[in-house]
C-alpha cells in the first residue's frame, strides 16, 4: 500500500517543532553516552614513550583540596538530509558547524570512603560559535546574542559533579540554574556538551579492574539506562588498548588508545499517548528513532592517580529517524518518511599541573 497522504504532516506533529526530535540538529552530535569513550582520548605533544616493562595499575584516586585547570575545544560538523527532501523544510534552520571553546577549574571537594567524590567545576570561559552564514538574517541575530548571553552568564559560574570510586560521573548539579535564562536553542546542547565535558574529566569507563601489561587490551560494557540528565537507552561497547608510559609536563603517564561503537535509543514511554502516535500506529506504522556513533582516539593518564592529563578524540554519529511498517503493512522502503543527521566531532582537551587548594580559613 502507499502511504497517506497526510502521513508526512502526522510525523511532523510527532517530532516537528512542537514536539521536536529529541536530538536536533545543533546536538545530536554532542550526546554523551554515546560519547562515555570521548574520554579515552589522545596523545599529542609528548615525549617519546619509555621502556615499557612490568605492568600498571590505571586508578582514580581523587585528593580533597587538589585542584587542575582544563582546555578544552571541540568543534562539531552536521549535515541533514530526509525523505521526501521537503520534509527538511518543516524543521527550523540550523548551523551546520558548531565550536566550543572553554577553560574551567576542577577542585576536588570531598572524597568519600569508598574513595567516590564531589567535584567542582567552575567556568573561566566559555565561549559557543556557530557558522551562520547560511541562516536568514533575523535567525543569525537572535543565535549572535544567544551567544554572547551565554558567554557572559557562563564565566565564574560553577556546577558539582558527583563521581564514583571509578571516575563514572553519577550526576551533576547546578547546570540547571546555569542555563535557565539561555534562549532554548543552546540550552540543551549547552548542558549536553558539559556533561560530555564532566564524564570524559572523570575517566568514564576507562579504568581496568588489574594491573595492565605493554599492549594488553581491555574493554568496558557501555551499556545503560535512562537517568534524569540524559534520557535514552544505551548499548555499546568501548575497547582500550595499553600503548606504554611517557612524561607529559614532567609527569609519567600511561598511553591508552581507544576506540568505541554504541547505539543510543530515546526514551519515549512518556511520549507514547500523546501527538500523532496513535493515529499512525492505527495506520500500522511505528517511529523508529536511533542515535549511532563510532570514534577513537588516545588519552594520557596519570599514574599516580589516574586522573586525565590529556586527550583528543574523534566521533561519528547518525541520527536516523524512519516510519516503519507493523507486521502486515506493506509500503516500498523508498517511501517511508526519513530523516537523518550525521555529525563528525573532534575535541583536544589539555590539563594542567595539579595544585592544592589553600585554605581560606
Amino acid at each position: 500500500m502507499s502511504l497517506p497522504e497526510n502521513l508526512t504532516h502526522a510525523i511532523l506533529r510527532r517530532v516537528g517543532p512542537e514536539r521536536p526530535l529529541s536530538c536536533s540538529m545543533w546536538y545530536c552530535h554532542l550526546r554523551p553516552v554515546g560519547f562515555i569513550a570521548l574520554l579515552l582520548l589522545a596523545l599529542g605533544g609528548s615525549t617519546p614513550v619509555e621502556g615499557a616493562g612490568g605492568k600498571v595499575q590505571l586508578t582514580r584516586k581523587y585528593r580533597a583540596g587538589l585542584s587542575m585547570v582544563y582546555i578544552s575545544k571541540v568543534q562539531t560538523n552536521s549535515k541533514m538530509d530526509s525523505n521526501p527532501p521537503s520534509l527538511k523544510s518543516f524543521f527550523p534552520p540550523m548551523p551546520t558547524n558548531l565550536r566550543m571553546n572553554q577553560q574551567s577549574t576542577e577542585t576536588v571537594l570531598k572524597v568519600q570512603a569508598d574513595g567516590a567524590a564531589d567535584v567542582q567545576h567552575r567556568f573561566d570561559k566559555f565561549d559557543v560559535q556557530a557558522d551562520l552564514g547560511t541562516l536568514p538574517e533575523n535567525l543569525r541575530d537572535s543565535i549572535t546574542q544567544a551567544q554572547q548571553e551565554m558567554t557572559q552568564q557562563m564565566v565564574g559560574k560553577t556546577l558539582t559533579a558527583h563521581y564514583d570510586h571509578d571516575g563514572k560521573l553519577v550526576d551533576f548539579e547546578g547546570a540547571d540554574g546555569l542555563f535557565k535564562d539561555i534562549d532554548a536553542p543552546l540550552r540543551e546542547p549547552s548542558i549536553q556538551m558539559v556533561r560530555m565535558f564532566l564524564e570524559q574529566m572523570g575517566g568514564q569507563s576507562l579504568y581496568p579492574d588489574h594491573r595492565v601489561k605493554v599492549g594488553e587490551e581491555w574493554s568496558q560494557n557501555l551499556d545503560a539506562q535512562p537517568a534524569k540528565n540524559y534520557p535514552y537507552h544505551v548499548q555499546g561497547k568501548s575497547t582500550m588498548h595499553y600503548s606504554g608510559k611517557t612524561r607529559h609536563q614532567g609527569v609519567k603517564v600511561a598511553i591508552v588508545d581507544y576506540h568505541f561503537e554504541n547505539t543510543l535509543t530515546p526514551a519515549l514511554e512518556g511520549l507514547s499517548t500523546g501527538g500523532a502516535l496513535p493515529q499512525l500506529e492505527a495506520m500500522g506504522m511505528h517511529l523508529n528513532i536511533q542515535i549511532s556513533g563510532k570514534g577513537q582516539g588516545r588519552i594520557l593518564v596519570a599514574l599516580d592517580d589516574g586522573r586525565v592529563v590529556q586527550n583528543h578524540s574523534t566521533v561519528h554519529q547518525t541520527l536516523s529517524a524512519l516510519m516503519k511498517g507493523k507486521e502486515g503493512f506493506d509500503a516500498p522502503a523508498d517511501q517511508l518518511p526519513r530523516f537523518e543527521i550525521q555529525s563528525d566531532t573532534e575535541m583536544d582537551v589539555e590539563g594542567s599541573k595539579p595544585k592544592r587548594q589553600k585554605n581560606k580559613n
